[in-house]
C-alpha cells in the first residue's frame, strides 16, 4: 500500500463518517451497559436474590451469539423499512426496539413485573446486539480499508462516553431521583431509564440522515440469494447445532459406562435405565440430523459466507484465523485480574476508580485516535505489529508494579501505557479484520472474526486465577506477557506475505481486495 501524508491521515477524522460513528458508537454503549451492569445495581437494590441477578446476566449471550443471525442483516431486505437501504433499515429497527425496550423496562417494577422486566432486558440486548451487526457492516462499506482505524476510533469515542454515562451516570440519576440502597424507589429507575431511551434519538436521527453506503445493487443481490423463511430455518439449525453438540458429550460423560465393563449393567440396561444414556442418543440424532444433506442445505445462508472467506484464502485462513484468535491474548487474559490486582496492591478504591477507569479511558482513546493516524500514514501491518508489540510489553510494567507495593506514579504511568497500547491495537485490529471481509458478507464475516477474535482469550482467561495462585503476580505478568509473542510471529508471516504478493502485481494494479 502507498504511504499518504500527514495531511491523508489528519483529513480521515474530517469526513462526515468520523461524526456519524461517534453518534453510533454512542448509540453501542448506551444499552449495554444498561442490561448488565447497571440492570444488576437496580435489581440488588430493589431486594431481588443474588441467583436471580446471575442468571439475569445470561442476557450476555446475546452479544456472544450475535453471528448466529447476522446472515439476515447481509441477505433479506425488511419490508417497508428496506427502502432506507440494507445497512440503515436494520439500523433503524435496531434503534426504535432499544428505545421501546429501554421505556418499556422503565415501567417495570422488580418487585412485581420481574419476568416482564428480563423479556424486556432480552429484547434490548437482542436489538442491542442487531445493532452492532448493522454498524461493523455500515462502517466496513462507507470507507476503504486505511480509514476503519479512524472510523474504530471515533465509534470507539462515543462506546465508552455512553458506557460510563449509563453505568456511573445512571447510578447517579437513580441516586438523585431519591433510590438508595437503604430507600428503594421504583420511581427514580423509571425516570433514569426513560431518560436514556430518550439519549437513543440521536443515534435514531443520525441513522435517519446519514448516506447508505455506496455498495453495487449486484453485489447486494448476490448475497441475498436465500428467502426469509430459509434465513429463519438456518437460525433455527444452528441453534439446535450450538446446543446438541455440547450436550452430547456432556450426557455421554454422565452416562455409566464402566457398568458396562464390569458387568453390572447391560447395554439394555442403558437404554432403560440410563437417562443421561437416552439424552445422549438423542442429542447424536439431532447432531446428526443438523450435519446431514438436508441440514447443510438448511445451514447455507450461515456457510455460504464461510465457504467464501476460506476460498478467497485457501490454506492462509488458518493463518489468519490464528492470529485473529490469539491477537488480543495477552492484554485480555492479563486484564481479568487487573483490578483484584490493585486491590491486593493496597490501592483504594477511589485511586482504582480515578487512575484505572477515568484517566484510564482517556488514554485508551488517545490511543485509539493516534492508531487511526498513524494507519492512514503507515499502512495497517505496521501499526498492527507495533500494537501487538506494545501490549504485551507493558504487562512487564505491571510485573515491575507488583514489586513496588501501592506506588501511585507507577500505577499512573502503567495504566498510561498498556491504555494507550491497548486503543492503539483495537484500532489497528479493527482495521485489519475489516480488511478480511467481502462486501457481499461484510455483516456475517466481521460478527464471526470478532466473535473468533474473544473466544480463545476469554477461555484462557477463565484460568487466569489459578495462574495467579500458582505462581503470584509477577510471574503472571511475565506469562501474559510471553502469551504475545506467537502472535508476533504470525504478524511478521502475514506481513511477509502481503509484501510478496503486492511486488508480484503490476505498479499500477493494487492489490484487489473483494
Amino acid at each position: 500500500m502507498h504511504r499518504k501524508s500527514w495531511r491523508d491521515a489528519i483529513a480521515a477524522y474530517s469526513s462526515p463518517s468520523t461524526l456519524v460513528l461517534l453518534v453510533l458508537g454512542f448509540a453501542a454503549g448506551l444499552p449495554y451497559m444498561l442490561v448488565f451492569s447497571t440492570l444488576s445495581v437496580w435489581l440488588r437494590e430493589a431486594g431481588v436474590a443474588r441467583e436471580t441477578i446471575g442468571f439475569a446476566s445470561l442476557i450476555g449471550l446475546a452479544y456472544a451469539f450475535k453471528w448466529v443471525w447476522s446472515p439476515l442483516l447481509d441477505q433479506w431486505r425488511l419490508p417497508l423499512l428496506g427502502k432506507l437501504g440494507r445497512r440503515r433499515s436494520w439500523l433503524v429497527l435496531s434503534q426504535i426496539l432499544i428505545a421501546i425496550g429501554l421505556a418499556g423496562m422503565a415501567l417495570c417494577d422488580p418487585h412485581t413485573h420481574l419476568t416482564w422486566l428480563i423479556a424486556l432486558a432480552v429484547l434490548v440486548a437482542f436489538a442491542s446486539a442487531t445493532q452492532d451487526i448493522a454498524v461493523d457492516a455500515y462502517r466496513l462499506e462507507i470507507v476503504d480499508d486505511t480509514r476503519q482505524a479512524a472510523l474504530a476510533a471515533s465509534y470507539m469515542a462515543g462506546y465508552r462516553v455512553a458506557a460510563l454515562l449509563a453505568t456511573a451516570g445512571a447510578l447517579y440519576v437513580a441516586e438523585g431521583l431519591g433510590s438508595t440502597t437503604l430507600l428503594y424507589q421504583h420511581a427514580a429507575w423509571a425516570g433514569t431509564y426513560l431518560l436514556f431511551a430518550l439519549l437513543m434519538l440521536p443515534g435514531l436521527l443520525t441513522s435517519l440522515w446519514m448516506k447508505e453506503p455506496a455498495v453495487s445493487m449486484k453485489t447486494q443481490l448476490a448475497a441475498a440469494k436465500y428467502g426469509f423463511s430459509h434465513q429463519i430455518a438456518s437460525v433455527l439449525v444452528l441453534i439446535v447445532l450450538l446446543v446438541s453438540v455440547p450436550a452430547m458429550f456432556t450426557q455421554l460423560y454422565n452416562t455409566d459406562f464402566p457398568s458396562l465393563v464390569t458387568g453390572e449393567a447391560t447395554l439394555l440396561d442403558l437404554l432403560l435405565e440410563d437417562r443421561a444414556f437416552l439424552r445422549a442418543i438423542l442429542y447424536t440424532i439431532l447432531t446428526a440430523l443438523c450435519l446431514s444433506s438436508m441440514g447443510r442445505r438448511g445451514l447455507a445462508p450461515v456457510l455460504t459466507p464461510v465457504n467464501d472467506f476460506i476460498l478467497r484464502y485457501r490454506w492462509q485462513a488458518f493463518l489468519l484465523l490464528g492470529l485473529i484468535a490469539t491477537y488480543r491474548m495477552s492484554d485480555t487474559v492479563m486484564g481479568v485480574m487487573a483490578n483484584v490486582f490493585y486491590i491486593d496492591q493496597g490501592f483504594t478504591k477511589d485511586q482504582i476508580a480515578s487512575v484505572s477507569k477515568l484517566f484510564g479511558l482517556i488514554m485508551t482513546l488517545v490511543g485509539a485516535g493516534a492508531g487511526g493516524l498513524l494507519i492512514v500514514r503507515f499502512g495497517i501491518m505496521p501499526i498492527l505489529f507495533i500494537g501487538g508489540a506494545a501490549s504485551a510489553a507493558t504487562n512487564l510494567l505491571f510485573m515491575v508494579l507488583a514489586g513496588m507495593g501501592a506506588n501511585l506514579q507507577m500505577l499512573i504511568f502503567t495504566i498510561s501505557a498498556d491504555n494507550f497500547s491497548s486503543g492503539l491495537a483495537t484500532a489497528a485490529f479493527v482495521a485489519y479484520l475489516s480488511s478480511l471481509t467481502n462486501l457481499k458478507f461484510s455483516a456475517t464475516q466481521y460478527a464471526l472474526l470478532s466473535s473468533i477474535m474473544l473466544l480463545l482469550p476469554r477461555l484462557i482467561g477463565g484460568y487466569s486465577g489459578v495462574l495467579v495462585e500458582k505462581f503470584g503476580y509477577a510471574d503472571f505478568f511475565l506469562i501474559t506477557a510471553l502469551m504475545g509473542v506467537p502472535t508476533l510471529l504470525l504478524i511478521l508471516l502475514q506481513w511477509h506475505r502481503q509484501g510478496n504478493r503486492a511486488s508480484a502485481l503490476p505498479a499500477d494494479e493494487p492489490p484487489k481486495q473483494e
